[in-house]
């Protein structure tokens, strides 16, 4: 069964069931990734070596938010 026809099955749905799909969809991509967790720890480490370093610049916070 394609994309397509699981969607439109879903839509025949009672409102609740459908919610209970969509929570559990929705909850299946929050789940944490090791692989991921991994990269961006080792990113992370990278740019506050570079940081430490000097070869790397930090931004005050009031730039990153102010409004343009």
């Amino acid at each position: 069964m394609g994309v397509k026809e699981i969607l439109e099955k879903a839509l025949e749905l009672k409102p609740q069931d459908r919610l209970t799909v969509v929570e559990g969809l929705l909850k299946s991509l929050d789940e944490p990734n090791k692989s991921l967790d991994d990269i961006w720890l080792e990113e992370a480490e990278k740019r506050l070596k570079a940081y430490r370093d000097g070869k790397l610049k930090g931004v005050p916070m009031e730039e990153v938010f102010a409004e343009d």
